[in-house]
């Protein structure tokens, strides 16, 4: 039978032959603690991109097989952004959005594999760098769920500042947690509840008027997620 090839010709690997050579690679490119959550990534356990260090995406840039690497790096980063969107739904949002793209792109042979590679890696580090985001701003990883929710990149919402912002995050986790119930997000009446809190919070620190409702909406998205987590653990 004919083996299948990427758009450069490379020949195209079954999905047990990925999951072997991934193996194969990261034994050599991280210590054995971190092997165990690269196999997470790879559909074994819990993913952690986080371990997608410099050596490691080093290894990955100088594969003779590209196509490999491409699906190597997907496969990783689709488990990094699963994993993250129980817990911040917008950041994960936004990495599959800039993965779909770049695998999309690909795809269509819009770009080389050489190229795509080279995206790829860079979204890893960029998810690698967000992951960090929490501790610059002073913030706990729910915390910053929650300030990603209330899009901090709008202009409008800018000019609050960084300081209000993290404030309003941090009253939001605040009025969740105490409004947690197993089953809050489907009763009407609670989620109704933290709606005019959630309201009630922005409006309070000044949230622009007009961006409330998208907010608000995102927010209660966003504790829902958590609030499932919270459950959870």
């Amino acid at each position: 039978m004919k083996q299948l090839t990427d758009p450069d010709g490379n020949e195209k690997r079954n999905p047990s032959q990925i999951d072997h050579a991934i193996r194969q690679i990261i034994s050599r490119a991280v210590s054995s603690d971190a092997v165990i959550d690269i196999f997470a990534a790879a559909g074994l356990k819990k993913p952690d991109v986080s371990v997608l260090d410099d050596k490691f995406l080093a290894e990955v840039r100088g594969l003779p097989h590209r196509n490999l690497a491409v699906e190597m790096l997907k496969k990783l980063l689709d488990g990094e952004i699963k994993q993250r969107s129980k817990t911040n739904v917008v950041q994960a949002r936004s990495f599959l959005e800039m993965l779909e793209k770049s695998i999309k792109r690909y795809q269509n042979r819009a770009i080389e594999t050489a190229a795509v590679i080279e995206e790829l890696i860079g979204l890893a580090k960029e998810m690698r760098e967000a992951h960090q985001r929490g501790e610059q701003l002073g913030l706990t990883e729910d915390e910053i769920a929650f300030y990603d929710a209330l899009e901090v990149n709008d202009s409008a919402v800018k000019i609050l500042g960084d300081e209000i912002l993290k404030l309003i995050a941090q009253d939001l986790v605040k009025a969740v947690r105490s409004n947690l119930t197993i089953d809050w997000a489907v009763r009407e009446n609670v989620r109704a509840n933290l709606r005019v809190i959630i309201k009630r919070i922005l409006r309070k620190h000044g949230y622009p008027p007009d961006k409330q409702e998208k907010a608000t909406n995102t927010v209660l998205e966003q504790a829902e997620a958590l609030s499932r987590a919270w459950v959870a653990s």
